[in-house]
């Protein structure tokens, strides 16, 4: 089945509606430019009513108790799971991304909306001790109110069911504003979803449009509480300052510019299979992703030959065949970009080892060397397929240029002595890092998040409670209190 005719609409208190705007924005399949739906934009006033939608819903669904939420998102894990097959191929078609990204995000959402489900049934109250006899505190969660999400283009089910699921699961209403490259799989098919799990309506719903047509309207409407954001730097210094200034709480996931490093004793073969998958997955747009490989030099000649290798052995062609390591990148303009910044670096002084064509979306992965330590793209996000490699000597040199970046949000080091690894890990600034393994990680039960300029807060497990929930003290005084006067 195809989604996109069904679901190229606004969703709001349990409707499915045409929004009000002008204009359309048109969902492309970026492998063939395949127009693939048409969505009139929704504008301040849809915004309004999703929000006021979510406020008039949120009190009884909070009330209706743990046991009824927690059925529905069960039922939306085995409602996934029965369309499995159609969801893939939505991914596949709207994205760009290779079947197995496709099937990796839909089997990790359903882990994620498991995770959520559970969750919805931990105890959160406390009873705390007093200095003062006879009193009793008891300090409650209780759910924010209402949410609101936006989402990015790259995993954007998996993004928007991380926070949609436990926000849900906590009590919550949810408002969701998807990306407007990714608006069927990261908004309205996640709506679907709900819709058929038997969630009452007003409680997710789903704007499809632009800050160009709504301007801030998303974030400073009064509803929110809490506006969740996954996608640039940039955009997210502007609505932590937008939300701050409102008293709102803001959870920002945002860029990064993670290094791999292979120490001196790392098993080459296995660091050359992570390397390539923590730059690779996805075309590397990922803000996990392996900007840079630190490799000591030592062991420099052998990981990059062997590196360099299986670069060049990655397929690049049509996502749908499952052969294909690397689809089409988003957009032509993010295709322009990437060319140019690798032609850049070239005239700069970088070498390529590996030097990949561009034919209209499909850019071809490219290793860079022997980049000028000045060099911008060493402390950037580059959300493509292009790797640089950059040597070091010895674990301190290896630490500092790992650091040296504005960002913090993943990592990775390869070495035979775990303990070791930990220890560098110890010394890295940022919010995940990992032993032996790939930069990619998520994990329902793991907070998530960066540091720096990489984001604020974290999401998953016992985090999403703090990112979805404030605390409620209530005091009870058995007996009387002497007051003073």
């Amino acid at each position: 089945m195809s989604y996109f005719n069904e679901l190229a609409h606004q969703y709001i208190d349990g409707e499915w509606l045409t929004g009000s705007g002008s204009w359309d924005i048109i969902d492309i399949n970026p492998y063939n430019g395949e127009k693939l739906s048409s969505i009139t934009v929704a504008t301040s006033l849809e915004v309004d009513r999703a929000y006021r939608a979510a406020e008039r819903a949120q009190p009884e669904w909070a009330a209706s108790g743990a046991y009824e939420r927690r059925a529905v998102l069960s039922r939306a894990v085995d409602i996934i799971a029965e369309r499995a097959e159609a969801i893939v191929e939505t991914i596949v078609d709207e994205l760009g991304g290779t079947r197995f990204k496709a099937e990796y995000e839909v089997r990790i959402c359903q882990e994620f909306l498991r995770a959520a489900a559970d969750q919805a049934l931990r105890p959160m109250s406390r009873l705390l001790p007093s200095p003062v006899d006879g009193k009793e505190n008891r300090v409650h969660r209780v759910p924010v109110g209402v949410i609101g999400v936006i989402s990015a283009f790259n995993f954007p089910f998996l993004v928007t069911m991380k926070s949609v699921a436990p926000a849900l699961a906590l009590g919550n209403a949810v408002v969701v504003k998807p990306h407007q490259n990714a608006p069927i799989v990261g908004g309205t098919l996640v709506a679907k979803i709900f819709e058929d799990a038997g969630l009452p309506a007003g409680l997710l719903n789903v704007v499809v449009t632009d800050s160009a047509e709504i301007g801030d309207a998303f974030i400073a409407h009064p509803v929110p509480k809490v506006i969740s954001f996954t996608g640039s730097d940039r955009v997210g210094r502007h609505i932590a300052a937008t939300a701050g200034g409102l008293f709102k709480r803001a959870i920002l996931e945002l860029s990064g510019n993670s290094a791999l490093v292979v120490l001196e004793d790392a098993d080459i073969d296995y660091a050359v299979q992570a390397a390539v998958f923590s730059r690779f997955l996805y075309q590397g747009q990922v803000s996990m992703a392996a900007n840079r490989i630190l490799v000591d030099r030592a062991v420099e000649a052998g990981f990059t030959e062997r590196f360099t290798a299986a670069v060049a052995g990655l397929r690049t062609g049509d996502p749908r065949d499952p052969e294909t390591r690397i689809g089409p990148v988003i957009s032509d303009f993010q295709a322009d970009a990437l060319t140019s910044l690798v032609d850049q670096a070239i005239t700069d002084g970088a070498t390529a080892l590996v030097r990949g064509r561009t034919r209209g979306n499909l850019v071809e992965p490219t290793v860079l060397a022997r980049l000028p330590e000045d060099s911008p793209l060493l402390v950037q996000e580059i959300f493509g397929p292009v790797a640089l490699l950059v040597p070091f000597d010895g674990e301190d040199e290896a630490v500092r240029i790992v650091n040296d970046s504005p960002y913090g949000l993943s990592g990775a080091v390869h070495t035979k002595d775990v303990e070791r690894g930990v220890r560098f890990a110890r010394r890295i600034v940022s919010g995940m890092f990992h032993v032996n393994d790939s930069t990619v990680q998520d994990d329902p039960l793991v907070a998530f998040g960066g540091e720096k300029m990489s984001g604020m807060g974290r999401l998953n497990g016992e985090a999403a409670v703090e990112a979805f929930t404030t605390q409620k003290w209530m005091s009870i005084q058995h007996g009387r209190t002497r007051f003073p006067f």
